[in-house]
């Protein structure tokens, strides 16, 4: 064997002969080259020129690889790979601590809220007046069970005084108030079904804190414990506990997530890679993501507000999507460290030159393909800050962050790390660019049955999708908590007991007096069909005033508040409303978020239409891959809807159904799952179009393009089905939802779809798969996106 030739940083093109004796041709020079030899091209200043043309057409005899500007990135990262290493160490570092409130502040958890979602109109418009009045500054709640009628009237006051004088406390309701002498208001704070119960009502000053929200909690939750001693029990709820209590549950849900996907994930690494080291590099990128996620989260929540959930968010985004890239940027990089090994040489034996050639390599053919699959998921994400509910840009951005972050992690740090461990992952042989083996056998067998793949294909993810034909949404608060919680308890309690406490289904704000509303809501609004009772017309001030509406037995499923609403407003009253509640709102968030999708998905497909143009040359494949994600997320969604709204494994996956899905799942699953499938969409067609463009047929490019990638598509998705389900294990419906309805399109996606579909009708469709026309073609000739 003729000896290697160590190569020079900046060269044009490097060409690696695997095929003895073949002889090679380019418009510079012609040369020969024996077997193993790697040889290097003076570069020219020609950017036009081809790459290495062979006088056999097959992938066996030469394969170049062009000094790209990911080439020259990847000798970039490979020289510097310490500093990269250090500078992500230090970075994550500090974003973990920035983020848990070790410099003060208390953290991002201290910044979360927990609203409802909502879009401006009518119901936010009444929801704000509701807040300018004495409930702007949150509520507690005190309840005390156990006290006979001689206790009451003895603590009763003393209780009053006490809650009165707490700090932080702007005004207390209860039975011993003088506004109780009123037998409507008395009638409020009194339960015929619990006599020994009495409840107080501390609001707090508007503008405080979270963190001085919860304290004012405490102190009066202590008070009214001094105060009672063991004369009866004492239970603190409302909309500060609440929030206390949906924070504390997400950070729960966050540490069972993520103990179950690392172990897990970390387990089947070392199965597919074989080794610890290679297994633990996506990882260590991963868990980059998740502190750089969090961190611009952090960074957000100084400027907007942030629902609790987006942090279970980022973790599940960030944890899939490093994996992904990291297993597909480690499986590369060992690929190009056995092909610059060669058969008869050890690892230690390998020079800088030759690693850093390695890692050169890597990110010019995964490192490219990480960054389409990255900008297709980003443009996914991104289309969610397009929809006008605040929920819906606090999730896009968040995403939208993540996948910045994810993409930069595995674009510097993996393989940044994976250099400096080179010579360990060089130890154990690949098979470089093999042509054959179990996913060629699966897409040849899908050849010679097309016609029968793609109508199973297709019959199964219609049958998944019939279900969302009925799909119905509800807008959680305190029932997001897991049925067992003392909060969700309590109020589930107090809606028994003292109903006219509990949020009422529908809340009128009038612009008038309280006479005027009080006789308008006995008059009409108490003859409304399902109306069961009517709350004391509340004054807000500045001439606004709220009527509380009760809806009897009112579920998702029988639709009872939603009438409700849709009377109230269409039949107004002489003086200005505003019809507002948890269906109100949920309402005009359903009408806001269906009248903007269609320009949503215009403009993301339009996105992604042209950035996989640019990757593949083609206007089919494309619009190929729109039309199966649109399938394939019609099925997860579908079966999703039939498992959560219908009740079914309630046992299993351990929920309570609430007889609908939680209305921001939908959107966000839609947004997500597209942009996870266009990942492995991006995966499977950078190595059919390698294939196709080294010469293989039509045919012969789909089987070698899903054998090369087949088990790394497979590895992730599995990887990223445990991640999903590690987060179905939490216990808040909305990020369980999340969990169970991305792992079902994930499993869709990656097995009957790209696995199946694809394969089936890319041979059916042969040369046409890369028609695009004439003047595109040559648009794409000049500015295409390629190696």
């Amino acid at each position: 064997m003729a000896p290697r030739t160590r190569i020079p940083g900046g060269i044009a093109d490097i060409v690696t002969c695997v095929a003895r004796g073949h002889q090679c041709r380019d418009r510079r020079q012609p040369h020969r080259h024996p077997v193993g030899q790697v040889r290097a091209i003076p570069p020219v200043p020609d950017r036009t020129h081809g790459s290495c043309r062979c006088l056999r057409r097959r992938r066996d005899s030469c394969v170049t690889t062009r000094t790209s500007q990911g080439g020259r990135y990847g000798h970039f990262v490979a020289r510097r790979a310490k500093w990269i290493a250090l500078a992500w160490l230090v970075g994550v570092v500090l974003a973990f601590a920035g983020t848990s409130g070790a410099f003060g502040g208390g953290g991002l958890f201290g910044q979360l809220q927990q609203k409802e979602p909502y879009v401006p109109g009518e119901s936010h418009f009444g929801n704000e007046k509701l807040l300018t009045g004495d409930k702007a500054g949150g509520s507690v709640l005190v309840r005390i069970d156990g006290l006979d009628q001689s206790e009451q009237r003895s603590l009763g006051p003393r209780l009053q005084k006490e809650i009165d004088a707490a700090p932080r406390t702007r005004s207390v309701e209860s039975a011993f108030t003088p506004a109780a002498r009123d037998p409507r208001v008395a009638a409020v704070y009194t339960s015929k079904s619990a006599p020994q119960s009495v409840v107080f009502v501390a609001n707090l000053e508007p503008g405080l804190a979270k963190a001085d929200q919860e304290k004012a909690s405490s102190e009066i939750t202590r008070r009214a414990k001094a105060v009672v001693g063991d004369a009866g029990t004492v239970r603190t709820g409302g909309s500060v506990e609440v929030l206390k209590r949906i924070t504390d549950q997400v950070q729960e849900d966050l540490r069972t997530g993520e103990g179950i996907a690392f172990p897990l994930t970390l387990v089947v690494m070392v199965i597919v890679f074989g080794g610890f080291i290679a297994a633990g590099l996506p990882l260590a990128g991963a868990i980059s993501s998740i502190g750089g996620g969090l961190l611009a989260l952090f960074g957000f929540a100084q400027f907007t507000e942030l629902d609790a959930t987006v942090v279970n968010i980022v973790t599940i985004l960030g944890l899939g999507l490093s994996i992904d890239y990291g297993l597909l940027i480690v499986g590369r990089f060992r690929e190009e460290l056995s092909r610059v090994r060669g058969d008869d040489r050890e690892a230690r034996d390998l020079s800088d030159a030759e690693l850093n050639l390695a890692t050169a390599r890597t990110l010019s053919t995964a490192g490219r393909t990480v960054l389409f699959s990255g900008l297709t998921v980003a443009i996914s994400v991104s289309g969610l800050l397009l929809f006008p509910a605040s929920v819906t840009k606090a999730v896009g951005l968040a995403g939208l962050s993540v996948v910045v972050v994810a993409g930069l992690a595995s674009l510097t740090l993996v393989p940044a790390c994976a250099r400096l461990a080179a010579r360990r992952l060089a130890r154990k042989r690949v098979v470089p660019d093999a042509d054959t083996g179990r996913f060629a056998s699966l897409a040849h067998g899908v050849q010679r049955h097309i016609w029968v793949s793609i109508a199973a294909v297709v019959a199964v993810l219609v049958l998944l999708a019939t279900p969302l034909a009925g799909l119905r949404q509800v807008s959680s608060t305190g029932t997001m908590l897991p049925k067992e919680d003392t909060q969700r308890v309590l109020l589930a309690d107090l809606r028994e007991d003292f109903p006219a406490l509990a949020e009422p289904a529908v809340t009128v704000v009038a612009k008038t007096d309280v006479a005027t509303a009080s006789t308008w809501a006995t008059r009409d609004v108490a003859k409304v069909e399902h109306v069961s009772g009517i709350n004391p017309t509340r004054d807000l001030g500045d001439g606004y005033v709220a009527v509380g509406v009760r809806v009897a037995g009112a579920t998702p499923s029988n639709g009872r508040t939603g009438d409700v609403v849709d009377a109230l407003r269409s039949d107004r009253p002489e003086f200005d409303t505003w019809v507002t509640g948890q269906q109100a709102k949920l309402d005009d968030y359903s009408k806001a978020i269906t009248a903007r999708a269609p320009l949503v998905a215009l403009v993301v497909a339009l996105a992604t239409l042209v950035l996989l143009f640019l990757m593949t040359g083609s206007l089919v494949l494309p619009l190929k891959a729109l039309i199966f994600n649109a399938l394939s997320l019609a099925a997860s969604l579908g079966a999703m809807t039939w498992i959560f709204q219908n009740g079914h494994f309630e046992t299993l996956l351990g929920y309570t159904s609430n007889d609908a899905v939680e209305s921001t799942v939908p959107v966000i699953l839609l947004a997500f799952g597209f942009g996870l499938a266009m990942d492995y969409e991006v995966f499977l067609l950078s190595r059919i179009v390698e294939a196709h463009e080294q010469g293989d047929d039509d045919a012969r490019a789909v089987a070698v393009g899903i054998q090369r990638c087949g088990r790394i598509v497979t590895s992730a998705a599995l990887l990223m089905i445990i991640v999903m389900l590690g987060f179905a294990a939490a216990k808040m419906i909305v990020v369980k939802q999340l969990g169970v309805g991305l792992a079902l399109s994930i499993a869709l996606d990656a097995t009957l779809v790209r696995m199946i579909l694809v394969p089936a009708t890319m041979t059916l469709m042969g040369r046409w798969n890369w028609w695009a026309p004439a003047f595109l073609k040559r648009w794409h000739a000049r500015f295409g996106l390629t190696h």
